[in-house]
């Protein structure tokens, strides 16, 4: 699940920023990015592949400052990770920039239309969201998102910001997480507590169809017709360990609990729906090699082998291609029914990997 903050006040919002990514770390991701207001200038954005360092280093090469800004970590959902699928993404003047977790489920249909008056530079269902918004944008940055939003189906956590409003962040959510930081004389909005226990610990948590306006003096809160609502302030006694584990008693029940989520995010950066395609480059494997194959081994160890069972019956459902899954360790001491039209896939697991290792390259051998 993406990593997202934002950040509105009188510090350097670019240190802010890349704290709190580090703090949300745990959530996985292949790129990152921040967009930052300078006090004088045009607004900036970074962008890299990769690990947060990589950020840091393009930013220590050309570093950019100013009292408002955000930040992301992505896991690819749509489009691969490349730079240009990186958040923050941008409408064509370079004024509007949005982050979002989540996924736009009729992004197709509002693109193509959008595709008429605008150039797409990436393969992200974000990007229509900063065209849509700037396509409504008329001089009030919180109308724009409003009536945008009630354009778009999907799950999604965003944060907009404008360069003709450079104390100003607007933010929404449905059904993906979204905070509201209450600072002094600053605000914040992150998708997860621990990006700003650092800073204050007043929060308030935004339901689905709800916006917040944010400058560093106040924090208006709507919902998605326009209305005007209050919100409760809760106030965090936890420490950064236990927000991290997200409310579980402990890391190894919150990663059972995630198991659904990691899935599906695995697999949805893989697959593009607009070219019908499945990237899967890696592997170094070309299609004729892949549809020469005839049956498939697993070899691993542990709940790495529970792992290759569940694969066994997704492979055999999907592709027709018969599945064995073997223990690593007893690979080496039995005749295995192979040949050069046998893939095998080794899946590793910390403690066991030797083994695997080991069978691997048993199975190298058998070509």
């Amino acid at each position: 699940m993406c990593g997202i903050i934002g950040y509105v006040g009188f510090q350097d919002s670019t240190e802010i920023i890349i704290e709190g990514l580090k703090r949300l770390e745990y959530r996985g991701y292949d790129s990152a990015g921040i967009a930052v207001i300078p006090e004088k200038g045009s607004l900036e954005i970074r962008r890299e592949v990769g690990k947060l360092k990589n950020l840091e280093k393009e930013l220590l090469l050309h570093p950019i400052k100013g009292s408002t800004g955000i930040g992301h970590t992505r896991w690819a959902t749509h489009g691969k990770p490349t730079i240009y699928n990186a958040h923050p993404h941008s409408d064509e003047s370079g004024k509007l920039v949005v982050i979002h977790n989540g996924i736009i489920e009729n992004y197709i249909e509002i693109k193509e239309e959008l595709a008429k008056k605008y150039e797409f530079k990436s393969e992200t269902d974000t990007e229509v969201l900063a065209h849509l918004i700037n396509d409504n944008y008329s001089g009030d940055l919180y109308e724009a998102v409003q009536k945008s939003l009630q354009r778009v189906r999907g799950a999604y956590a965003i944060v907009v910001i404008h360069a003709d409003h450079p104390n100003l962040l607007v933010a929404a959510k449905t059904a993906s997480p979204l905070i509201v930081a209450l600072g002094e004389n600053e605000n914040f909005v992150a998708s997860d507590v621990p990006a700003i226990l650092n800073h204050t610990r007043n929060i308030v948590y935004l339901e689905d169809g709800e916006l917040v306006v944010l400058s560093k003096e106040k924090a208006e809160f709507y919902n998605l017709d326009g209305d005007k609502i209050e919100k409760k302030v809760s106030k965090i006694e936890w420490n950064i360990t236990a927000a991290e584990k997200g409310g579980y008693e402990h890391f190894m029940l919150k990663e059972i609990h995630e198991q659904p989520s990691s899935m599906a995010h695995s697999m949805t950066g893989r697959i593009s729906e607009t070219e019908g395609k499945i990237y899967l480059d890696e592997i170094g494997l070309d299609v004729a090699e892949i549809k020469s194959f005839n049956r498939i081994t697993i070899l691993a160890c542990g709940t790495s082998y529970y792992a290759g069972l569940v694969a066994k019956y997704y492979i055999e459902k999907l592709a027709k291609i018969p599945v064995d899954v073997d223990y690593a360790s007893e690979y080496r001491y039995r005749e295995p029914f192979s040949d050069e039209k046998t893939l095998v896939i080794g899946i590793s697991q910390s403690g066991e990997t030797a083994d695997t290792l080991i069978a691997a390259r048993e199975a190298k051998k058998r070509k």
